[in-house]
């Protein structure tokens, strides 16, 4: 059986990065009938907060993604870790490094001296192991290092195909930290292997990691997983993504009215592609998915397009569904039955739920902004007479346009404005209604106080 992980670190916000990562590990094993595992790597106490990991989970379980086991959490596995790290010093495959930081920077200052880069020189590698154990039994710090070859390396990834490597330039690595921590590439083996990890889905950045990793699988006699490894994903200068190109944080996009189906619809997008088509439910895309369909390229980030298709994915959300998301967005308490007539029509402008609020709350609440002339006051002070003896709206227009003799924009810019402050907008029938409609629940004047209070307005100076 497929099994996957995402295994975040809880030392930030989970970035549309990192969302992208769980998103197509998700994807590959649901479409293989498979398992994914969350995995909290929080083996860094000064840098791992428990806000960052209960925003994670938030985060994750927003958009979608249900893992099937854990969270795991390294920081319950340390004596784990510790165990394998005393098997390979009892197999002679690691040994303990007396190395003060000091020291070591003082080595990797000497290789940019020189120009080469910088790898451990291995001068504790010679202590003789019994000598070494004596040393740390008397309570001198140590790290522990993974003896490792020197020799031309390759393996098979899933996305990139043949990947080439030279050993030597990797030098012994630490796989225990003086501290008692376990390195990242030493916990993640003894995790993926624990937890049955078929396939290690992740970001390209972590190519550098993979041969140490393998390396310790050999070290252990145990089966190494297949590995696969994602494009960036890129600012539109093509750089890495950051917060200089705007939000990056998935609970930032949720905040901004983004629903959880369009970002998860516009992540699976970003270096992988389904036939061309661009709005997908989840189901679709699981049928579909496919890490042979993954891009080499990196990815770029375009919030204009995520944008339209949040719009897209607010469009196909039924009026009660719509009425739903707007409320636990907003906390607005508003009439059920007055939001289920308004927000279908003003979402044909809005791109977000946030735009939604805001078209809302414009409608309702309006502030003057533009002015008419003396003569366009004349059209709106006859309409508001008019309305003030009972007659419809549309009645109402209908009269004051065969009395002036006017129609199209002469007739219907005034009264805009009036009613709105703005000169463009719903369409004034809707608008109307609306008006009416919030009046009546003492939302907001009616459409004669309205456009009593704008000739208030107009002529206050």
């Amino acid at each position: 059986m497929v099994r996957v992980r995402f295994a975040p670190s809880p030392t930030g916000y989970l970035h549309v990065g990192g969302a992208r990562t769980a998103l197509f590990n998700w994807l590959f094993a649901k479409s293989k009938d498979g398992k994914f595992i969350l995995r909290i790597e929080d083996t860094d106490p000064e840098r791992s907060k428990k806000e960052y990991e209960e925003l994670i989970l938030k985060d994750l379980a927003w958009l979608g993604i249900n893992w099937d086991e854990g969270p795991y959490k390294q920081s319950q596995r340390l004596e784990v870790y510790r165990s394998y790290a005393q098997r390979l010093l009892d197999e002679g495959k690691a040994y303990y490094c007396f190395c003060t930081p000091q020291e070591l920077e003082e080595e990797r200052q000497k290789a940019i001296e020189k120009g080469i880069p910088y790898k451990y020189s291995g001068k504790c590698r010679s202590i003789p192991p019994q000598d070494a154990r004596k040393r740390v039994e008397k309570g001198e710090l140590a790290s522990i290092r993974f003896k490792m070859s020197d020799e031309a390396f390759s393996y098979s990834d899933l996305i990139r195909g043949k990947v080439n490597f030279n050993l030597s330039l990797f030098g012994d690595f630490v796989i225990m930290r003086s501290n008692g921590i376990p390195s990242y590439n030493f916990a993640v083996v003894i995790d993926d292997h624990h937890m049955g990890v078929t396939h290690v889905i992740r970001g390209e950045d972590h190519i550098s990691n993979t041969p140490k990793q393998i390396k310790l699988y050999e070290a252990f006699d145990w089966e190494p997983p297949e590995f696969a490894h994602l494009p960036m994903v890129l600012g539109p200068d093509r750089s890495r993504l950051s917060k200089r190109h705007g939000a990056t944080a998935v609970f930032q996009f949720r905040d901004d009215g983004i629903v959880p189906e369009a970002l998860f619809n516009y992540l699976s997008l970003l270096g992988w592609s389904c036939d061309e088509k661009e709005i997908m439910a989840k189901e679709e895309m699981v049928k579909c998915f496919q890490l042979s369909r993954v891009s080499k390229a990196g990815a770029v980030f375009d919030h204009r397009k995520l944008l339209w298709m949040n719009h897209k994915h607010l469009e196909k959300l039924d009026d009660k569904e719509l009425v739903k998301r707007f409320v636990e967005f907003t906390g607005i308490k508003l009439s059920e039955d007055f939001l289920s007539f308004a927000l279908p029509k003003l979402r044909e402008g809005a791109y977000t739920l946030k735009e939604l609020q805001e078209a809302l709350e414009r409608e309702i609440n309006y502030k003057a902004e533009e002015r008419i002339t003396k003569e366009e006051l004349k059209v709106v002070r006859r309409i508001r007479e008019k309305l003030e003896h009972g007659k419809p709206l549309a009645a109402a227009l209908k009269e004051v346009s065969s009395e002036l003799k006017i129609r199209g924009k002469a007739l219907y810019h005034p009264l805009r404005i009036a009613l709105t402050g703005r000169g463009s907008g719903p369409e004034l029938a809707f608008l109307g209604e609306l008006i009416e409609k919030a009046s009546a629940l003492g939302y907001t004047d009616s459409l004669a106080g309205r456009l009593r209070k704008y000739e208030q307005w107009l002529l206050r100076d």
